[in-house]
């Protein structure tokens, strides 16, 4: 095979710059801004999974400038006045379109590669666990890539003006921004009247997928397929506008794209819990003695075991009857709107819970005794922004500080203002007799468990319902 057109394009046209501004604008977004795919166990250096949806979330700003460049890729022949030239050489008009496209599909391919393969070195030192369903999720990135680099060729080609590329490329962020942001997003109420958003079906469209919140949720297949039937309309669409130059052929270079669109919204799920579905592999619980943690942790249960087990043995010695036996991550996936009833047999923890982001020590045991008085009833989970409220604040210090003897409550629990009225809270508490105590904390944690009753009024000797 003669490489040698390949080459040349590869060295003479805007490939190699598309390639490299590709690579930059990824790693700078990566490594040098602070956002949460740099944070706690959702970090796109901490899974595999992870890494796959971090890097696709990046085209929501490198898909625009890739279609851009893609289109100012375009233009050459026609700001070079050689359109006719090439046109009355033997040289087959199929084989100028692909090594034209091939080049600029090739550098920028290479490009996302290499900014997966950056994360990927790092992610083999972070994880035991290794699997391969994050692959088809990069795989749809890299189409999405070479869908827009040959949307734009053709797009430049058919419409040769010095305002294309850049009419093009803020046409395609806002393309990704309206999926995104605006006509991808079902807007809801919880039933507390708390507005939320979740993403519907539209927003399977964009080369973008929503933000990690969670290691052990995923793409569905039928997500994958879908996107895939789209892009390859999408670059089919691209190649038909690069091969054609007549106004009845440029119409019809959108039936692909249009039978792509039908095809894909047929297959695409229309339910946010059938397109972001759980991963049970990695959710599967392994465990040593009374402590579980999922698949894709294990490699955290050796750091959680004495902690958990000092925890467990406080509680105990405290609650007596009743107190939890295990403690084991909490695997369900995080919904709005639903508080879970926790179980009072075990301790059940998320990572990511505030209460646990960077805990070690003697203060991983004051969480985990924390967690195991009061799981805390948000409606919002932690990976959402939820958090405790002050009542259930305060509750949890003082039950905490009952336990543990520990006067410090955890960091991130009470605000300034709330230390004052929780110190009042346990000056009270602690002047009543231990049975009355023990009575109080157990009537307190029925109500927490249950998400039905009033923590504060429990300790306070008022009714927790």
């Amino acid at each position: 095979m003669n490489t040698a057109p390949l080459r040349t394009e590869l060295r003479r046209s805007i490939a190699p710059w598309a390639a490299l501004a590709l690579l930059a604008g990824g790693i700078a977004y990566l490594y040098l801004l602070d956002g949460p795919w740099a944070k706690r166990t959702t970090a796109w250096t901490a899974q595999w999974t992870a890494l796959a949806l971090w890097t696709r979330s990046l085209l929501v700003i490198l898909w625009p400038v890739v279609v851009g460049l893609g289109a100012l890729q375009g233009l050459r022949d026609h700001r070079s006045k050689a359109s006719e030239l090439l046109a009355s050489t033997s040289r087959p008009l199929l084989h100028r379109t692909a090594v034209l496209a091939g080049a600029l599909v090739l550098a920028l391919v290479t490009a996302f590669a290499l900014i997966v393969l950056s994360g990927a070195v790092q992610v083999a030192g972070n994880t035991s666990y290794l699997h391969l369903r994050w692959v088809p999720i990069v795989l749809v990135g890299v189409l999405a890539l070479a869908a827009g680099a040959l949307l734009g060729l053709g797009t430049g080609r058919a419409l040769p003006s010095p305002f294309t590329p850049p009419a093009l490329a803020m046409a395609a962020f806002a393309f990704t921004v309206l999926l995104g942001d605006l006509l991808g997003q079902r807007q809801l109420v919880t039933e507390q009247g708390i507005p939320y958003t979740e993403p519907n079906q539209l927003s399977l469209l964009s080369p973008a997928v929503a933000e990690v919140r969670d290691v052990l949720t995923t793409l569905a297949p039928a997500v994958h397929l879908g996107q895939g039937v789209w892009w390859l309309s999408m670059a089919a669409t691209g190649l038909a506008l690069l091969m054609t130059s007549t106004p009845r052929g440029r119409l019809l270079a959108g039936v692909p794209l249009l039978a792509g669109l039908v095809i894909a919204l047929a297959v695409l799920p229309t339910d946010l819990r059938r397109m972001y579905v759980a991963d049970g592999a990695a959710a599967e619980l392994v465990c040593e003695g009374p402590v579980c943690v999922s698949r894709v942790q294990r490699q955290k249960l050796a750091d959680l075991t004495g902690p958990a087990g000092t925890a467990l043995s406080l509680l105990e010695r405290k609650l007596g009857p009743g107190a939890p036996r295990t403690v084991r991550e909490n695997t369900g996936s995080p919904t709005i709107g639903s508080p879970e009833a926790w179980s009072s047999d075990a301790v059940v923890f998320r990572f990511d819970d505030a209460l646990f982001t960077g805990a070690h020590g003697e203060r991983l045991t004051q969480a985990f005794v924390a967690q195991g008085l009061m799981p805390g009833c948000s409606v919002l989970p932690a990976s959402w922004g939820g958090s405790v409220v002050v009542d259930e604040a305060i509750a949890q210090y003082v039950a905490t500080r009952w336990v543990t003897g520990r006067p410090e409550p955890l960091p991130g629990v009470l605000s300034t203002g709330q230390t004052g009225r929780a110190e009042t809270v346990w000056r009270v508490f602690a002047a009543l007799p231990p049975a009355e105590q023990r009575a109080r904390v157990r009537t307190m944690r029925e109500a927490t468990h249950s998400c039905q009753g009033e923590p504060l009024a429990a300790l306070e000797g008022g009714s927790a319902r």
